[in-house]
């Protein structure tokens, strides 16, 4: 008969431990995480290109200060105060700081933790308790001095994890205050080229009025000639009366642009009240030069949204982690004594060290929970990516063809206006002639006038166009402007 031979203690240790594995929580088998679009599958090839081309093309690519294009000092004086003293941009900052702070708790976990404590306690201590006599039932002092150090190894790589998911958040952090900088600069830029569109519409209305008047003026000379009636001199009255109506309506907004413009600047709402910008000339649109889809890739809301899902997915792997064992190693060493009087004598001292496991084994769902709501993150950080992705892609389109669009609209237009311009000079000839009547010169005065208007929007048009494409395509933004390292797109 084979006699039975026992396990060793280490062997014991290792079966025991085998058991206790078999036993604890598992996650299970997982379904894949949701992976982010790709540019292409997107459709970024389809607008990669136009035949007319863009005004910022791969040569000419948005740099971090993409306004100077404008070659416009003041507008450059507003951008650079806003980046330096607007409100929002301090609550971004201030949570890229939070983030940071966050990650080095994060990290900081990760070390040997050594603290030292001291306590001294006057206490009567119990008679019926583990003390004997004669402390028993006394009052006396309790002294203890000690240092400690716990340390936790990162078996299943869920302190790493955790790591990995601040990084990422405090990235996303630095993104995010990017993109806002460049959001500000292109409000400052639009509502600037705004309040110069209103700027130059209120001259052209301005100079319709003083028009009208001298028109009007002539009726009422030829009314007391007999050449006119009163119907022509009312009509030509209330032209004058609606071009001022036209200039106060303008007036105004150009006061609301002023104070908007304020505000983006962190100053005052009158600070601005002289502020009288002119409408830029458009750079030419350069033939057939194609931008490469991936520049989507450099947008700050884009890199964002990546680093989230990035994190997210480093949150999985945290909330799997917390299926496994995890051992603590602590130590200790000091003093403790009853009694002030031997508390720094050598016999007082005191150490120790020694593990801790902690596996979990039954915990009614709690960790499974917690794996699906990471998981469920994912699926959310993917789905806000895809979408930041699809509406990057459909601004750039809508840039593009607004150029495109303003270009065609700028040619026909000024057509047009050439066209109105000789229509009110030969029927204001005839009238002064006297071989037509003043229904005629007002309705082409009025036509001079829409013209006029339709081009002061469009410049404002094609300039706004310009700030939405280098917006689109990122505003300038690019790994370098972080300390992030590698962009994740």
């Amino acid at each position: 008969m084979t006699p039975v031979r026992l396990l060793t203690r280490p062997a014991w240790a290792a079966s025991a431990l085998a058991v206790l594995l078999a036993a604890c929580a598992t996650p299970g088998p997982q379904a894949p995480l949701p992976a982010p679009r790709a540019l292409p599958a997107a459709g970024a090839a389809e607008t990669s290109g136009s035949a007319s081309g863009p005004a910022f093309g791969p040569a000419d690519w948005p740099a971090p200060d993409w306004w100077r294009v404008f070659a416009d000092p003041a507008l450059d004086t507003l951008v650079q105060r806003a980046l330096a003293d607007a409100p929002s941009l301090a609550a971004a900052q201030a949570r890229v700081q939070r983030a940071a702070a966050l990650q080095a708790l994060s990290d900081a976990g990760r070390a040997v933790q050594i603290g030292l404590s001291a306590e001294a306690t006057d206490q009567r201590f119990t008679a019926r308790g583990l003390i004997p006599p004669p402390v028993a039932g006394s009052i006396g002092w309790t002294a203890t001095l000690q240092v400690g150090a716990a340390w936790s190894p990162d078996l299943a790589g869920g302190q790493r994890a955790a790591l990995q998911a601040a990084i990422g958040q405090r990235r996303a952090a630095e993104a995010d205050l990017q993109a806002a900088r460049v959001m500000l600069a292109g409000q400052v830029a639009a509502t600037h080229f705004q309040l110069a569109a209103l700027l130059d519409q209120r001259r052209v209305v301005a100079t319709a009025e003083a028009q009208r008047a001298q028109v009007a003026a002539l009726v009422a000379e030829r009314r007391a000639a007999g050449l006119d009636t009163e119907l022509e001199l009312q009509q030509a009255r209330g032209q004058v009366a609606q071009a001022r109506t036209q200039g106060l309506a303008l007036d105004d907004a150009i006061d609301r642009a002023r104070h908007a413009l304020a505000e983006l600047t962190a100053q005052p709402p009158a600070a601005l009240q002289t502020h009288a910008p002119t409408l830029a000339v458009p750079r030419p649109l350069p033939p057939n030069s194609p931008w490469p889809a991936d520049l989507l890739g450099r947008r700050a809301d884009l890199v964002a949204a990546r680093w989230r899902v990035d994190a997210a997915t480093a949150g999985v792997a945290e909330a799997r982690a917390a299926f496994y064992p995890s051992i603590n190693l602590n130590a200790f060493v000091g003093l403790s004594s009853l009694g002030l009087d031997r508390w720094l004598d050598l016999g007082a001292r005191q150490y120790g060290a020694g593990p801790a496991l902690h596996l979990p084994l039954f915990d009614g769902g709690r960790l499974q929970a917690q794996l699906g709501g990471r998981r469920a993150e994912v699926g959310a950080a993917v789905a806000a990516y895809d979408g930041a992705l699809l509406r990057a892609l459909r601004e750039v389109a809508d840039a593009l063809g607004t150029q495109r669009a303003v270009v065609a609209q700028q040619a026909a237009q000024a057509e047009a206006a050439a066209a109105a311009e000789r229509a009110y000079a030969l029927a204001l000839a005839r009238y002064r002639a006297g071989l037509g009547n003043y229904l005629v010169v007002l309705t082409a005065q009025s036509t001079v006038l829409l013209q006029q208007q339709a081009a002061s929007d469009l410049r404002g048009r094609r300039l706004a166009a310009d700030v939405a494409l280098a917006l689109a395509l990122g505003g300038g933004f690019g790994p370098e402007t972080t300390d992030s390292g590698k962009n994740p797109t």
